[in-house]
This record gives structure tokens, C-alpha cells and sequence, in this order.
């Protein structure tokens, strides 16, 4: 299920129910207006609400294309009477997902073409170019420098043995994943890449962002604290974050006010405390949270922006260094050749 689709879906929804419409007539009307495995989701929930459940309840049927945040959104709104001020909330924030993640893609897709453009080149000269060459070298009896040994051995290995090569990366891979979906190896996993340079400080500003928004969202809802740091911290996709959360869903579930407790996980940089404790004086702690989110999102992209600027010449200087090397494999043993006739 697309992400798309369900941001459609809820800004759709928003529209139709502040019009007027009641939600089962919305639901009819959104269901013919989409095909496929999603038209098949509309037409579960509609058939859920006309039999007595309520939207939140029909929504949990399908925990694969609704998230816990999403349920527990629509079911305060339900509860508060004021469903149409929630979807559309939720629709301001999944457009504001889907926007920083086509920023996000769009910073990092030249690096990444560059990237695999070099693999493919690297790989189709290992493979069928430098073959040739080496029978042609052992053919003429060449004296070869160094390089081209290293490079020849280093073709003669992938040409005879690709498809141990090819099985040994899915192999890697299969394992990593399912190492990754253990309790300690996704805990292992999200320690490492918080302690990467650059990319680590990125993806903390990112999931603080997501905590912030979310948050906000649920407790402008009126969903309670300590409940909506529960939901938090099922959702927010970082084992390292969802134990602080659970952490910090206890001292708060005690009796401690929320900025102290964020205050003792180093997870949270010292700014998220302090505006928290100014939301929590305030009595605007969601309108803190959604300021926190602004300002780490906006973080987070110039962050990306820089890396991908700063990437563009390092791709090249390697890429430099990968063609000169491949030129002195070559082109030397050839002028060699031509010298001796």
C-alpha cells in the first residue's frame, strides 16, 4: 500500500465530512474513486462501520495501511465530536512527511545514481574487458606492472567465482535482516548508526522530528500524556528512542513532569527538555512539540543537503582515482606491447 494513498485518503475524507457529508457517505464515495488493494481496505472499513464499529475500530482491522497514531488520532476525535479538526490535522502532517521525504530523496539520488553507475562500470570491466586483455598479455609473454596483477587477480577472482559472490551478498543480507528484526540486533543496529559521523547526527534530528510532530498531534487531540508517549514509542522506528520512551512513560505514568524525565535520556538533545518545560509552563505543549518538530525537520534537511553537497566532489575525486587506476591497469602493459614491436 502506497503512502500516497493514505495521505490522499485522510485529506479527502477531511473535505468531504467539514462539508457535510456524513462518513459512511464518504466512504462510499472514496471507495469508487480508488482501485486495487486500497479499494479493498475502503471497502472493509465501510462494511465495519455500517455494522456497528466505530471508524477507530474499523481502522485497527488494518494496522498494515493505519498506524497506532493514526487509530488513536481518529479515536479522540470520535470521543471529542470533532473528527473532521482531526483528519485534518493528520492530513497537514502526513503531507509534511510526504514532503520531507521527497527532499530527503531528492538530496541524495545523484550520489546514489553516481554511486551505482561506478559499481556497474567497475563490474562490467572486471568482468568482460579485463579477461580479454589478460589473454591477450599471456599470449605476448608481457612483463606487467603491479597494478595490473592486482587488478587481473582481482578479475580473475569475480569471473570464476560471481555466483558464490552473488549468493555470499544475499546470504550477508538475509542474515543482517534477520539479525536486525531480533530485539538485541535492532538495539545493536540503531546504536551503530547513532554513532555513524554525519549520518548518525541526521538520523537523530530526523526521529526527534517524528517524536515532536507525533506527539504533538496526539496530545492536541486531547489523547492522555503517558498514552501518547506509548503510542510514541511504538511508532517512532528507533529502538534506542523507544526505550527511552518507555523510560520516560514510566517517571511520567510516577508523577514527573515530561521535560525532566526527557532531561535524563541522552537520546534527547538538552533543547527538546527546555521547550518542553516551557510547553509544560505554558499550558502549549503541543504547540511547543509542533515548533520542535519545524525546527528539527528544517535541521535535518540543510543537514542532508550538506552531505550531499559535500559528497559531490569526494564521488568524483574516487571516481578520478578508480579511472586512473583502471587507465595505468591498461593502457600501460598495451604501450608496453607497442614499444617492444
Amino acid at each position: 500500500m502506497k503512502f500516497d494513498d493514505v495521505v490522499n485518503f485522510t485529506r479527502q475524507l477531511a473535505t468531504m465530512i467539514s462539508a457535510g457529508l456524513s462518513l459512511t457517505d464518504s466512504l462510499s464515495i472514496l471507495k469508487m474513486q480508488v482501485s486495487g488493494p486500497f479499494q479493498t481496505k475502503i471497502e472493509g472499513i465501510l462494511r465495519s462501520v455500517e455494522g456497528g464499529s466505530t471508524f477507530a475500530d474499523a481502522l485497527a482491522e488494518h494496522p498494515d495501511v493505519f498506524s497506532k497514531v493514526y487509530v488513536a488520532l481518529v479515536r479522540a476525535g470520535e470521543s471529542a465530536g470533532v473528527l473532521d479538526t482531526i483528519l485534518t490535522r493528520l492530513a497537514d502532517n502526513l503531507e509534511k512527511q510526504r514532503e520531507f521525504r521527497a527532499k530527503t530523496k531528492g538530496a541524495l539520488i545523484y550520489p546514489v545514481i553516481v554511486m551505482i553507475g561506478m559499481a556497474i562500470v567497475g563490474v562490467v570491466m572486471m568482468v568482460f574487458v579485463l579477461p580479454k586483455l589478460t589473454a591477450m598479455y599471456k599470449d605476448f609473454n608481457a612483463d606487467l606492472p603491479m597494478v595490473t596483477k592486482i587488478l587481473m587477480g582481482i578479475s580473475d577472482f569475480i569471473s570464476k567465482t560471481w555466483y558464490l559472490a552473488i549468493m555470499g551478498v544475499f546470504g550477508l543480507m538475509y542474515l543482517l535482516r534477520w539479525w536486525r528484526n531480533t530485539e538485541i540486533g535492532a538495539l545493536k543496529y540503531d546504536q551503530l548508526m547513532l554513532r555513524l559521523p554525519i549520518f548518525g547526527k541526521i538520523k537523530e534530528m530526523v526521529t526527534v522530528a517524528e517524536f515532536a510532530r507525533t506527539l504533538s498531534l496526539l496530545v492536541g487531540a486531547g489523547v492522555p500524556l503517558v498514552d501518547g508517549l506509548k503510542i510514541v514509542q511504538g511508532v517512532v522506528g528507533n529502538q534506542v528512542y523507544a526505550r527511552a520512551l518507555q523510560r520516560v512513560a514510566t517517571d511520567v505514568e510516577k508523577g514527573n513532569v515530561l521535560a525532566v524525565s526527557l532531561a535524563r535520556e541522552e537520546a534527547f538533545p538538552i533543547l527538546v527538555s527546555q521547550m518542553v518545560s516551557a510547553g509544560e509552563q505554558t499550558g502549549k505543549l503541543d504547540e511547543i512539540l509542533e515548533r520542535l518538530a519545524m525546527y528539527f525537520e528544517t535541521e535535518s534537511e540543510h543537514a542532508i543537503k550538506n552531505l550531499s553537497t559535500a559528497m559531490e566532489p569526494v564521488i568524483m575525486i574516487l571516481l578520478g582515482l578508480g579511472v586512473g587506476f583502471m587507465i595505468v591497469a591498461i593502457i600501460v602493459p598495451i604501450y608496453n606491447l607497442s614499444n617492444v614491436f
